[in-house]
């Protein structure tokens, strides 16, 4: 059975940083993708930023490149997300995402991921 589970989230000020993690259990570990994706109320979830563990491919939402950085800890089953500069227009709950793919390929619309997290929020003040 596939757990994720997302923490890190907080309120912060424009400029802060948060580290965001997500632990993963279940299932085979060197094909899967996992993202991040972000939800504010009335909209869809929205592609954050996403890796590849097979090979270490990682892929960025371009409102969020250069800012936020994604990375893997094979020895503890986690993925993090890295967010520095952050802008409250970066406030949103954020979701950890899984999938397992024998390509390298990382999907950026939601209802391609199989399993999620409860969510962590993020909230950015001016």
């Amino acid at each position: 059975q596939v757990q994720l589970v997302e923490s890190g989230g907080g309120l912060v000020q424009a400029g802060d940083s948060l580290r965001l993690s997500c632990a993963a259990s279940g299932g085979p570990f060197s094909t899967r993708i996992m993202v991040w994706f972000r939800q504010t109320p009335g909209k869809e979830r929205e592609f954050v930023a996403g890796f590849a563990w097979n090979g270490g491919r990682t892929d960025y939402a371009d409102a969020v490149k250069g800012r936020f950085t994604i990375s893997g800890d094979s020895s503890k089953n986690m993925v993090y997300l890295q967010m520095n500069s952050l802008k409250p227009e970066d406030t949103a709950v954020y979701y950890c995402a899984l999938k397992w793919s024998l390509t390298v390929t990382i999907p950026i619309l939601a209802n391609e991921y199989e399993f999620w997290g409860q969510g962590t929020q993020v909230t950015v003040s001016s």
